[in-house]
């Protein structure tokens, strides 16, 4: 389906973009592409197939979450290269 300069100018006012004559040219061929190609897609027949989200099957990947003791506050503040009171100091972000 060849779109025209004016559907692409129609489509342009939608968008509130302001297109050259050479724009419209383009965008008339690059936009008719893109419509053959759903047309194209839409030709295919899909009966029987599940529709999906994904092509492939999705797994969870991460680790079991296992309960395990946890840092004592020492060793947790052992790195940090600022404490104070047991806390990590930080430099003030707010005035």
């Amino acid at each position: 389906m060849a779109l025209t300069s004016e559907e692409v100018l129609h489509i342009a006012r939608l968008a509130r973009i302001a297109l050259t004559e050479d724009d419209v040219q383009r965008f008339t061929a690059q936009l008719t592409a893109i419509v053959d190609h759903f047309a194209a897609l839409a030709a295919v027949d899909t009966e029987g197939v599940e529709p999906t989200a994904h092509p492939l099957p999705l797994s969870n990947v991460m680790r079991a979450d296992l309960v395990s003791a946890s840092l004592s506050q020492r060793d947790a503040l052992a790195n940090a290269p600022l404490t104070e009171d047991g806390y990590v100091r930080v430099r003030a972000v707010l005035e």
